[in-house]
């Protein structure tokens, strides 16, 4: 069953009903993504990472080493010689 219709323009152009907009959350700007599903095509609100990209970035198992409290000391001290060294 459709929940609407849209008809394309001679430019390759389609309009969102208003309320698909609103149900999605599509605003102008909103990326598409239009899926292939054999005999039909799903339109979908494009995601920006998939789900796979934010568990790697989130859980991933190789962690930098530790820094001691003098390690970000020196740092901390490095930087500020460097930024407000006199020119």
């Amino acid at each position: 069953m459709a929940i609407a219709t849209s008809k394309l323009t001679a430019q390759g152009q389609v309009s969102v009903p208003a309320h698909v907009r609103r149900r999605l959350g599509l605003a102008p700007g909103t990326v598409l993504e239009w899926r292939d599903a054999g005999d039909h095509v799903i339109v979908q609100r494009a995601g920006k990472y998939t789900s796979e990209e934010l568990h790697a970035a989130l859980f991933s198992k190789q962690r930098p080493p530790r820094k001691t409290l003098a390690e970000l000391q020196e740092g901390i001290r490095s930087y500020v010689r460097k930024r407000h060294a006199r020119r």
